[in-house]
């Protein structure tokens, strides 16, 4: 990973359409709302605010796009994170149903403002669930049922064993599900263009503007090297990348190392012989791979969730005998792009939304677990409804949902938790 404020050596960052560069922050300013963080959740939030007429600054570290938001696996997925069911005794069984079809109307919300504002990010549809096992492919059939009493709209197929090469070019899975409502995109087109559409609407958005320190009240004053915003409200979209500007909330979320490989252009029969459909891909895990093919032909393949803190010293010499595990028909391609990156992960898998209980003006969004292409874009609706004092139950769904602390502390929370995986991993080569 980069430690600095350029993007990570990414394929993304070889190949986004426009990188528009801000300024950094410098002087006084007064406003609405001020939003910290330039990824999903921040620009999202600024965007939405715009559009209902208030004024916002947002304040991003290094650029914008810069962490998962703009070097994730580009798989714009159904769902809030994993089965939400669970949840029932905290929303109950109408908030459970809420949480399910917020999942669905997430993915919708995406492509609205893509066509919206005109965004060009190689968005296509058409994802695949791959089963590892007997047993997750027969739970397929439950989940299809499910999305069916949701009405939903969109192409869902079962696809057997014997069948699995229509969607998949290897012979490792136990059946697959394809949604024809879900896809994959290029991640920095998308947030680089949210933030063009932002800042036509009015939001001043600056960069290389690390916040220092937030002074809490009826108004929050946030000061950074050169300059200070004083706002009514105050926005927290920092995720992984919170650290300790807000300790009450980085503790509550992990940050996570994944990484990703991208392979030479293959040519057109290579290409369909890995991924027939030109689906996005995700197998079922708990250490999961992910992959598609990116506009121009390559494989992109991801996974290997690190919660150790500490990176592979080569990703591809990590990735690679991965990705031919599944694809032994690559090796002999070249890997052109290896990159990593942090996410934000929580103790249930669950995002949290909500504001602080001593700082009712101070609002946040963050833990995504994975599912941040869709689910950023929804909880930054959610914050914006509130903030602008419009109805929303989603956000009281939400914020129902009770959160906790990982335990051990900064230096020992990562190290507890990767224990705690590697028991899950060894559950699962056993199962």
């Amino acid at each position: 990973m980069t430690s600095n404020s350029q993007h990570a050596p990414s394929y993304y960052a070889a190949t986004a359409r426009k990188q528009t560069r801000y300024p950094t922050l410098d002087g006084s300013h007064t406003v609405n709302v001020c939003v910290i963080g330039g990824g999903l959740t921040g620009v999202n939030t600024a965007l939405e605010l715009a559009e209902r007429g208030l004024s916002v600054i947002l304040l991003e570290g290094r650029q914008i796009g810069w962490g998962a938001s703009g070097r994730n696996g580009g798989q714009l997925i159904r769902g809030i994170g994993h089965d939400v069911s669970g949840f029932s005794r905290f929303v109950g069984t109408e908030g459970v149903r809420y949480l399910k079809q917020a999942g669905l109307d997430s993915v919708a919300l995406v492509a609205r403002r893509i066509e919206q504002y005109a965004i060009k990010c190689d968005l296509r549809w058409g994802f695949c669930d791959l089963a590892n096992t007997r047993s997750q492919f027969e739970a397929f059939e439950d989940e299809r049922n499910d999305l069916q009493d949701l009405g939903y709209k969109h192409e869902t197929r079962i696809v057997p064993p014997e069948r699995i090469g229509e969607v998949v070019g290897s012979t490792i899975y136990a059946g697959a599900m394809v949604d024809m409502g879900s896809g994959h995109l290029h991640p920095l087109d998308l947030v680089q263009g949210e933030a063009s559409a932002a800042s036509r609407l009015g939001v001043a958005i600056f960069e290389n503007s690390p916040v220092l320190s937030i002074g809490h009240g009826k108004t929050v004053t946030v000061k950074t090297a050169q300059g200070q915003v004083r706002a009514d409200a105050l926005v927290l979209g920092c995720n992984a990348h919170l650290d300790e500007l807000e300790p009450r909330l980085s503790g509550k979320v992990l940050p996570a190392g994944s990484y990703i490989i991208t392979t030479e252009p293959l040519s057109e029969d290579l290409a369909r012989s890995v991924i027939p459909q030109n689906m996005a891909m995700c197998d079922q895990k708990v250490g999961l791979d992910y992959y598609r093919l990116t506009a121009d032909r390559r494989l992109l393949f991801g996974g290997a969730c690190h919660y150790t803190g500490r990176d592979p010293k080569d990703i591809t010499g990590y990735m690679r005998p991965k990705m031919l595990k599944v694809f032994p028909q690559l090796k002999n391609a070249r890997i052109d792009y290896e990159w990593g990156g942090m996410i934000g992960i929580t103790s249930n898998r669950f995002p949290q939304v909500g504001c602080l209980q001593d700082h009712p003006n101070v609002f946040y969004a963050q833990g995504y677990s994975g599912h941040g292409l869709n689910v950023t874009h929804w909880t930054a609706k959610l914050l914006a409804e509130v903030i602008s004092r419009d109805t929303s139950k989603g956000f009281e769904v939400f914020s129902t949902v009770p959160h906790f602390t990982f335990p051990g502390g900064k230096a020992f929370r990562s190290p507890l938790l990767a224990l705690g995986m590697l028991w899950h991993r060894l559950r699962e080569s056993l199962g």
